[in-house]
C-alpha cells in the first residue's frame, strides 16, 4: 500500500513540474500561435532570478531573513522574465505572426544567445540553490511514508497559479479580451479590442509563469544555462497531448503524462518509461489530433 502511495505522489509531483513549466507556453502558443523554442531560456532566467535573489539576502540582508529569500524570489522571477518577454515580443515576435516556421527559427536562435548570455556572466558550471530551511524534510505518513516538503510546496505553487490563471482568464476584463482574439481575432479587433496590446500582454506573463517554473525548479537541483533545454520537450509535448489554447486541456496533458511516465518506469526503467509514453502520445494524436480538449471557434481558418 505505502508503496503505491508513494508512486501516487510521485506521479502527481512529475504532473504538477510539467504543469508549471507547460503553463506559459500553452498560453501563448495557444493564443498568438508563436513556436517558442526560447521558453526553455525564460525558465533559466527564472531560475537564475532565484540565484541572485538569494545571494543578495546572504550578503546583504540578516541571517535570520535568509530562509524567507524564497518567498520573495517567486515574484521577482515573475517579474523579470516578464520584462525578458515583453522586450522579445515588442522587438521580434510581433513581426512574426502568421510565419509559424520563422518563429520557431528566430526564437530558437534568441535561447542560443541567452544560453551564451548565461555562461557568460554566471559562468558554465551549474550553481546551486540553498532552498530555505522551512522546505526541508518531509511530512511522514502511513507507516513512516515520507512526502518531502518541496515537493508539496511545488504541488501548492502550481495550483496558486492556476487559480490566479483561471481568474484572469475568465473573471477579468483583460482575460476576455484575450479569449475573444484567441478564438476570433479579426472580429475582436473589429470590435475595438486592441490585439496588439494583448498580444504583448499575453507573451509577457506566459514568460512571467515560465520565470515561476525555475524558481520553482531550484529547488530540484542544481541549475545551469542550459536548464531550459531539459523541459522544452516535455512543455510542448503536455500542451500539443492538452489540447492548443485550453487551460483544462493542459492540466489533463500534464497530469497523464505525469501518472504514465510514473506507471511505466515503475514496471521498467526510466529510458523505456519515456519511450512508452512518447508512443502512448503518438498514438493518442492519431487518433484525437486536437489533443483532449479542442478549442472551439468561429473562425473559418
Amino acid at each position: 500500500m505505502d508503496v503505491y502511495l508513494l508512486q501516487l505522489f510521485n506521479g502527481l509531483s512529475i504532473s504538477s513540474i510539467l504543469l508549471l513549466v507547460a503553463l506559459g507556453l500553452a498560453i501563448t502558443f495557444g493564443l498568438m500561435k508563436i513556436i517558442n523554442m526560447a521558453h526553455g531560456e525564460l525558465i533559466m532566467i527564472g531560475a537564475y532570478s532565484t540565484y541572485l535573489t538569494q545571494n543578495l539576502f546572504k550578503d546583504y540582508l540578516p541571517e535570520s531573513l535568509f530562509n524567507w529569500y524564497f518567498v520573495l524570489a517567486i515574484p521577482v522571477s515573475f517579474g523579470i522574465a516578464f520584462i525578458f518577454g515583453l522586450i522579445l515580443e515588442m522587438s521580434l515576435i510581433r513581426f512574426l505572426y502568421g510565419r509559424p516556421l520563422d518563429s520557431l527559427l528566430a526564437t530558437w536562435g534568441v535561447g542560443l544567445v541567452l544560453q551564451q548570455l548565461a555562461r557568460t556572466i554566471f559562468g558554465a558550471p551549474n550553481v546551486a540553490v540553498k532552498s530555505p530551511a522551512w522546505l526541508d524534510g518531509g511530512l511522514r505518513i502511513m507507516n513512516g511514508t515520507l512526502l518531502p516538503y518541496k515537493r508539496l510546496f511545488i504541488i501548492a505553487l502550481v495550483i496558486a497559479c492556476l487559480v490566479a490563471m483561471y481568474f484572469y482568464i475568465y473573471r477579468s476584463h483583460e482575460g476576455r479580451r484575450m479569449r475573444a482574439v484567441m478564438q476570433n481575432r479579426d472580429m475582436a479587433a473589429c470590435l475595438g479590442v486592441s490585439t496588439r496590446r494583448v498580444d504583448a500582454m499575453t507573451f509577457a506573463i506566459g514568460s512571467g509563469i515560465a520565470g515561476i517554473a525555475g524558481c520553482a525548479l531550484t529547488l530540484m537541483g542544481p541549475i545551469g544555462p542550459s536548464l531550459g533545454t531539459y523541459y522544452i520537450v516535455d512543455a510542448f509535448m503536455v500542451v500539443v497531448l492538452g489540447g492548443v489554447g485550453k487551460l483544462v486541456g493542459t492540466v489533463l496533458g500534464a497530469t497523464g503524462i505525469g501518472m504514465f511516465n510514473t506507471l511505466f518506469e515503475y514496471w521498467t526503467n526510466a529510458s523505456l518509461g519515456k519511450v512508452l509514453v512518447f508512443v502512448c502520445i503518438v498514438a493518442f494524436l492519431q487518433w484525437k489530433p486536437m489533443g483532449l480538449v479542442a478549442m472551439r471557434s468561429r473562425s473559418l481558418d
